[in-house]
C-alpha cells in the first residue's frame, strides 16, 4: 500500500485503485461500498458485524486444522476476529445497511479489517484467499444474521419476557380478590376479577415466549457451508460442521448446520417465521397496554380502576397532568415491530433462484424488533406493572352497578324477565336488586331474599366455580 496524502492511502482490489482513509482498518472494497451507498446513514447492525467476525474466527481455526491456511494465519485471523466480535473496532464498519442484497460489502468489510489486523501482528492474510477461505457472502452473511438474532433473543428478549411474565403473575395473585365489571364490546358484562385479567396477560406473554422459542429453533440452523449457491464449492468436507460446532460451544446455543443449503440460502423462511412470532408478541402487548391505559384512565373522568405509577409530568401546559407513558412507549414499539415484520415479509419473498437478495435489511429489521421489544418489556415490568395499584372500591362499585349481573338470575326468573329487570335498572338508575324486589319476584316465590343476595354476590359470580390460577 502507498500513501498518497496525509489523510488517505491508495489500496487496490480486482477493479483497480481506491483512496482509503489512512487510519481505516478496511480496504478498497469497503471504501467503494461506502462511496456507492450514501443512502441512509445507518450502518449494518453491530450485532451482525460481531457475529460475522465470530464466524471468521472459528472458520480460521478450522481452516488451520484442515491445512487451508497456515497455523500463524489461523491464529492471527482468529485473534482479530475475537477482537472485532468484542466490539473493539466498531468504527471501522461504515457500510450502509442499504447495500448489495447479499451483504457482500459488509462481509468484505469484515474480511478486510481482519486482514489488516493480522498484518499488524506481522502475518500476511489476504481478505479473500485466507480470511474468506471456504466461505461466501451468500452463506456467511445469513449465518451471521441468524447467529446475531439467536444471541439477542437468548441474552436479552427471553429474560425480559420472563421478567414481564413474573410481574404480571405477581399482580394476578395480588389482585385475586379484586372484583370488577367485565366488559365485552366495551359494554358492561358479568363480573371478573382483576386477578383473572392479569393472569390472562401473563398467559399471553408466556405463550409469546413459547412461540418465539419454537421459531428460534429454526434460526439455530445456519447456512454456513453452502458457499456461493448452496453446493459448498471451495469449502473442505466437514468445514461447516466443525465451525458451527465451535460456535455452539462458544455461545452455548444449539446451533446446527442447515439440513438443506439450497433452502437456507435461497429463502429466509426461518427469519420470516421468527419475525412473525415477534409480531404476535407485539399484538399481545398492544392488547395489554391498551387495557392498562383504559383501566388507568382518569383520574376523574375515566375508569380509574388502576393507579399507574406517576413517572413524569404529562403536559407542558396542564399542571399536574400525568400520562401512562410506559404503556404508550410500548405501544409505539409494537407498531414499529409490526412495520418491521411487513418489511421482513416483503424481503423474505425476494428470494430468486439460489439467493435471497434483501439480507441486510432483514437483519436490521429483525434485530431492531428484538432490541426494541427487549427494552420495552423490561421497562414495562419494572417501571409500570410492578408499581400498579388497584382502586378496589371503584372496581367493586362498577361490578355491583353493572346491569349485566342480572345474568346470574336467568335460572331463577328466566332470560326475558331478567332482560326486563336490566332495562328498568338502567332507565331508572336503580340497582338490579331493587328492581327485582320492585317487580315482585320475591313475592311470587321466584326466589328468596337469601337466594337473591347469593346470586348477586359479584365476587362469587366472577369465580363461578372456576378456581383462581395458582
Amino acid at each position: 500500500m502507498t500513501k498518497t496524502s496525509q489523510t488517505t492511502r491508495l489500496e487496490h482490489d480486482s477493479m483497480g485503485a481506491v483512496q482509503v482513509p489512512v487510519d481505516a482498518l478496511y480496504g478498497a472494497q469497503t471504501a467503494r461500498a461506502a462511496e456507492n451507498f450514501p443512502i441512509s446513514g445507518q450502518v449494518v447492525p453491530k450485532e451482525i458485524v460481531h457475529a460475522l467476525a465470530r464466524i471468521k474466527a472459528a472458520a480460521a481455526q478450522v481452516n488451520g486444522v484442515l491445512g487451508v491456511v497456515t497455523t500463524e494465519q489461523a491464529q492471527a485471523i482468529a485473534e482479530a476476529g475475537r477482537a472485532v466480535a468484542d466490539g473493539a473496532h466498531d468504527e471501522h464498519f461504515p457500510v450502509d445497511v442499504f447495500q448489495t442484497g447479499s451483504g457482500t460489502s459488509t462481509n468484505m468489510n469484515v474480511n478486510e479489517v481482519l486482514s489488516h489486523l493480522a498484518s499488524r501482528a506481522g502475518v500476511e492474510a489476504h481478505p479473500n484467499d485466507h480470511v474468506n477461505a471456504g466461505q461466501s457472502s451468500n452463506d456467511t452473511f445469513p449465518s451471521a444474521l441468524r447467529l446475531a438474532a439467536a444471541v439477542a433473543v437468548a441474552e436479552h428478549l427471553d429474560p425480559a419476557l420472563a421478567a414481564l411474565q413474573t410481574s404480571l403473575s405477581n399482580k394476578a395473585a395480588e389482585f385475586a380478590d379484586v372484583v370488577k365489571a367485565g366488559r365485552t364490546h366495551l359494554m358492561d358484562a358479568v363480573p371478573v376479577t382483576l386477578g383473572q385479567e392479569f393472569a390472562g396477560y401473563a398467559a399471553q406473554v408466556a405463550l409469546g415466549r413459547r412461540r418465539i422459542g419454537e421459531a428460534v429453533a429454526y434460526i439455530h440452523e445456519l447456512p454456513l457451508g453452502g458457499t456461493a449457491t448452496g453446493t459448498g464449492l471451495n469449502a473442505r468436507p466437514g468445514f461447516a460442521a466443525r465451525v458451527i460446532e465451535q460456535l455452539a460451544a462458544d455461545t452455548g446455543l444449539p446451533l446446527r448446520e442447515a439440513t438443506d443449503h439450497f433452502e437456507a440460502q435461497s429463502s429466509q423462511d426461518a427469519v420470516v417465521g421468527l419475525s412473525g412470532a415477534l409480531r404476535t408478541l407485539a399484538v399481545s402487548l398492544t392488547k395489554i397496554c391498551n387495557d392498562l391505559r383504559w383501566m388507568g384512565s382518569g383520574p376523574r373522568t375515566g375508569l380509574g380502576e388502576l393507579q399507574l405509577p406517576d413517572l413524569q409530568p404529562g403536559s407542558s401546559i396542564m399542571p399536574g397532568k400525568v400520562n401512562p407513558v410506559l404503556p404508550e412507549a410500548t405501544l409505539m414499539v409494537c407498531a414499529q415491530v409490526v412495520g418491521h415484520d411487513a418489511a421482513i415479509t416483503a424481503a423474505g419473498a425476494s428470494g430468486a433462484f439460489e439467493l435471497n437478495v434483501m439480507l441486510p435489511v432483514m437483519g436490521r429489521a429483525l434485530l431492531e424488533q428484538v432490541t426494541f421489544l427487549s427494552g420495552a418489556c423490561s421497562a414495562l415490568a419494572v417501571r409500570c406493572i410492578d408499581g400498579l395499584q388497584a382502586n378496589v372500591e371503584v372496581c367493586r362499585r362498577y361490578a355491583e352497578s353493572s346491569p349485566a349481573i342480572v345474568t346470574a338470575l336467568n335460572a331463577k326468573i328466566g332470560y326475558e324477565a331478567a332482560a326486563a329487570v336490566a332495562k328498568q335498572a338502567v332507565a331508572e338508575g336503580k340497582t338490579i336488586r331493587e328492581v327485582v324486589i320492585e317487580r315482585g319476584h320475591l313475592e311470587r316465590g321466584d326466589l328468596t331474599e337469601a337466594e337473591l343476595d347469593d346470586a348477586l354476590d359479584v365476587l362469587s359470580m366472577a369465580r363461578a366455580g372456576r378456581p383462581e390460577p395458582a
